[in-house]
């Protein structure tokens, strides 16, 4: 191993090029080393920032290459799994696009992998690297809104005029759900600590065999949870931790600086009532994708944990599991 981590891209998607190439280019302790394409033409962009980056024909090229340390999979969701053992068994570090599986139970062979090859396994679940979120997670636990209550969150964009898009479409693992709803349902998790005890209600709607929308109800220990997702309705997000004695909104909780700037709200009752006091906590700088690769690079060169394990993913797709059972049971 060298002082820095040797990276591969296994494809040339869209969400590669924009956002997690461009990661990969910027962070400190590695290098944009190979992108694996058949088409020439899809490694140019790449090449416009990444001038001496390697292109392989194939992902299985990239995966032999011993120059290469570790390797980003940005592929549909049903192949993440089975590329994820690949790069294990070739002795590679991997990053996995979210989902990382489409069932709880799928991520027992990739743990299994990763425990016996030594290596890092990760699912590229961003925005636990965001300080937003951190600061977020401390707040509640200092107890800044005191006991909580209810937790809410809204994820949506439109898609409709993209039929061929690989989340409108049932055989790639394609659902509003498996992209978006992790989000909303592993930030409750991630802030909070706990798990849902109970899903209450579901209401999904489908077309072409993959959930467009849906509104789920769950209760977890200490609170009620409620959350919306949505491939047909206007961009909207945020998340907001309600409690006895203040509320916690993230204004830009998953696409900051594409939705707008990261911000925490507090809202809090001060003594006397009246007005709530509000505190702005401004984050405009930060990249979660960027701090997701010095991250792993960190995990991979010095050890240190890393801040999401499959452990945790594991965790919120469990819970999309359960919302699938409810609702199937009616």
């Amino acid at each position: 191993m060298t002082d820095h981590v040797r990276w591969g891209i296994l494809g040339a998607s869209k969400f590669a090029r924009e956002f997690m190439a461009p990661a990969i280019h910027a962070a400190r302790r590695c290098r944009m080393a190979a992108l694996a394409t058949s088409d020439p033409e899809k490694a140019r962009p790449f090449n416009a920032f990444v001038p001496r980056m390697a292109v392989a024909e194939s992902y299985d090229a990239l995966l032999a290459d011993p120059d290469i340390d570790a390797v980003y999979v940005p592929l549909p969701n049903h192949l993440h799994v089975d590329w994820a053992l690949k790069a294990l068994e070739a002795g590679k570090h991997v990053l996995v696009e979210k989902p990382l599986a489409l069932h709880a139970d799928d991520f027992a062979a990739v743990i299994a992998a990763r425990d016996t090859s030594g290596l890092l396994a990760a699912e590229a679940y961003m925005i636990v690297h965001h300080p937003q979120w951190q600061r977020a997670k401390a707040l509640f636990e200092e107890g800044a809104i005191g006991e909580l209550i209810r937790v809410s969150g809204t994820f949506s964009y439109d898609n409709r005029s993209d039929g061929g898009n690989i989340r409108n479409r049932p055989e790639t693992g394609g659902g509003a759900i498996p992209d978006i709803g992790v989000y909303i349902y592993g930030a409750a998790r991630f802030v909070t600590g706990e798990e849902p005890q109970e899903i209450l209600s579901t209401e999904i709607q489908r077309e072409n065999g993959v959930d467009v929308w849906s509104h789920v109800t769950a209760r977890f220990p200490s609170f009620h949870y409620t959350g919306t997702v949505s491939m047909r309705m206007a961009p909207w997000q945020d998340m907001t931790f309600h409690g006895e004695r203040g509320v916690m909104r993230l204004t830009a909780p998953f696409n900051p600086q594409v939705y707008g700037e990261a911000r925490i709200e507090l809202h809090r009752t001060v003594h006397g009532g009246g007005e709530p006091e509000v505190t702005s906590i401004r984050f405009p700088r930060a990249n979660h994708y960027v701090n997701q690769v010095e991250a792993f690079n960190a995990t991979v060169l010095d050890g240190t944990p890393f801040p999401c394990p499959l452990e945790f993913s594991r965790g919120t797709q469990m819970m999309i599991d359960r919302i699938w059972e409810k609702d199937a049971a009616g």
